[in-house]
């Protein structure tokens, strides 16, 4: 990925979540714009957005963020000068969700790994 990709990534991320403190406060209290991919041409991106709450409530916030999505494009034209201006798909990121999970399973696992040790090296095979 190129520098210019990136630079553009990061300011439209930025952008967008200035958007969301500042225009919609209360309603997206509880988004945050992960990650944000635009291609190199700037005609298609995708945002990713993590949702702090249950499954409904993040399906709940996206609709709603792709309901507001035309409004959001316009002020982020108003706020970043290109060449083009990308059309920003929403997308939940789920890896908040799936990393809690796996942390979630591996603390599960804990105590029986203390219960349970690993076998030792069988007997004339040394580490020296």
């Amino acid at each position: 990925m190129s520098n210019r990709t990136l630079r553009v990534n990061e300011l439209v991320q930025r952008e967008l979540s200035d958007i969301l403190r500042q225009r919609y406060q209360s309603d997206a209290v509880m988004i945050t714009i992960v990650e944000v991919r635009i291609s190199p041409d700037l005609h298609d991106g995708k945002a990713f957005i993590s949702v702090v709450g249950d499954e409904s409530v993040a399906k709940a916030k996206l609709q709603w963020l792709r309901a507001k999505a035309p409004e959001i494009r316009e002020e982020l034209g108003k706020r970043i000068v290109l060449k083009f201006l990308p059309k920003i798909e929403y997308n939940l990121d789920l890896t908040v969700a799936r990393s809690s999970r796996i942390q979630q399973m591996l603390d599960e696992m804990g105590p029986l790994a203390a219960e349970n040790p690993p076998p030792s090296d069988p007997p004339g095979t040394s580490a020296s």
